[in-house]
């Protein structure tokens, strides 16, 4: 009889997609063993409960300790007999957790998870290691390329928990990808806490040119997204291949944080303004019609308001189409935290954020007036009430911005892609007719 069969788990994935395609890689070796597992479920569906945390600033630990806390009152209640926390906040802070949650039956960091396949009575599978059990729609899935960061940006505790990069090998990459395909996935989206960085590790050249061309020699993927690249250091052959090969979208997810030379300076960026103008420049030019995703820091220690008008005019000159904002946190042992005060106001923080993203709203609504009466493939993602939701080429689930075609229009179906003609256009959604 297989280890652990009949026992039923739930697991909850806070933070990123990264974590995500952790907690799949769990699910998987759980079904395997013949454990039946229910994901995100709203109300506790098992006996085990499993919280996979985030730990990257104040707003994602806060959801993480209030999920915790909610799921000791229902072990306490008897709703569940054992709760185990994993992930980035476990692994953060594994010693304070320890002492103040002794609720909790036992706490795991990031990576050391098969281990507890094993503590529930199961038996982790080697030989499944590169096999997920998909919590997305059928059609895609992330491909998490590395771990880990060498990057010593100011306000970042990623490194502080993920340690230095560490490249999955290709071979591997590419057997998870056929793996990934033979269940249905047409579209990747490879992820890293820095992909530029892809293989240097390993021999001391960037490979994420060659891992995106092999990619898309895999027969049935269709489409290949890039997200979390950084400046310093791009390896601008990706461009080329991006250019040349209609499987990989034109869309490139690339954390840019700021642009005044005195904050990029402070947040130790290692890129300068000019740098950044030319780095955009050149990519727009290698890779006509490229989406640019990015994010922005307001709030960092230091940032003047002279810092922070430059920050908008950068926005108002580059037209992300594409953009995100992040008031900054003061994250303990960052080398913010130990270098700089947090000199800057919340409230001025928020004021910033909440100014550059009203500015993004406008060019967003400008970009996509500029879309109607173009014909996109489409790729649809589900239907919702009068609606099918579909994403084009430019766009990345949950993040961007999504297609809504009528369902009385024709039946289309979920997972499949369309040619369709933009009719409308609000800030942040296309509305089409297929055609």
């Amino acid at each position: 009889m297989t280890k652990g069969k009949g026992k039923k788990v739930d697991i909850v994935t806070l933070g990123c997609s990264k974590n995500l395609v952790d907690s799949e890689f769990l699910i998987k070796q759980f079904e395997a063993n013949g454990i039946k597992v229910a994901h995100d479920a709203s109300e506790p569906e098992g006996e085990i409960a499993i919280i996979n945390t985030c730990g990257f600033i104040g707003d994602a630990k806060e959801e993480s300790i209030n999920t915790i806390l909610s799921f000791v009152e229902a072990k306490k209640r008897g709703d569940i007999k054992q709760l185990y926390v994993m992930g980035c906040l476990s692994e953060r802070y594994f010693n304070q957790l320890n002492q103040e949650l002794p609720e909790v039956d036992k706490f795991y960091g990031k990576f050391d998870w098969p281990n507890l396949v094993e503590e529930i009575g199961a038996t982790y599978r080697r030989d499944l290691m590169n096999e997920r059990s998909l919590t997305t729609p059928d059609h895609y899935a992330y491909l998490k390329i590395s771990e880990g960061c060498n990057r010593t940006c100011s306000y970042c505790a990623i490194p502080l928990i993920t340690g230095k990069h560490k490249s999955k090998s290709m071979s591997d990459l590419l057997n998870e990808a056929r793996y990934l395909r033979d269940q249905g996935v047409k579209e990747l989206q490879l992820i890293a806490q820095d992909l530029s960085f892809y293989g240097y590790d390993l021999d001391k050249s960037y490979q994420l040119p060659k891992l995106v061309d092999e990619l898309s020699k895999i027969d049935g993927i269709e489409w290949i997204r890039l997200h979390y690249a950084y400046p310093a250091g791009f390896p601008m052959d990706v461009l080329k291949v991006m250019n040349d090969n209609p499987k990989v979208c034109n869309y490139l997810d690339i954390a840019l944080q700021h642009i005044s030379d005195n904050m990029l300076k402070l947040m130790r960026r290692r890129v300068t303004k000019s740098q950044t103008y030319q780095l955009i420049e050149e990519m727009r030019r290698m890779v006509p019609g490229i989406h640019l995703r990015t994010t922005l820091i307001t709030g960092h220690p230091g940032e003047t308001e002279a810092d922070f008008k430059e920050l908008l005019q950068f926005v108002e000159d580059a037209r992300f189409e594409r953009l995100g904002v992040f008031p900054y946190s003061h994250e303990e042992d960052t080398y913010a935290y130990k270098k700089y005060t947090d000199d800057v106001p919340d409230d001025v923080k928020q004021e910033r954020a909440d100014a550059v993203m009203a500015l993004q709203n406008t060019i967003s609504a400008q970009l996509n007036q500029e879309k109607i009466n173009k014909t996109l493939k489409v790729i649809i993602d589900r239907a919702e009430g009068d609606y099918y939701i579909g994403r084009t080429e430019y766009d990345s689930p949950e993040v961007d911005q999504e297609v809504l075609i009528r369902v009385d229009e024709k039946e289309l179906q979920i997972g499949d892609f369309y040619n369709v003609r933009i009719l409308d256009a609000e800030d942040y959604d296309l509305f089409g007719s297929v055609e």
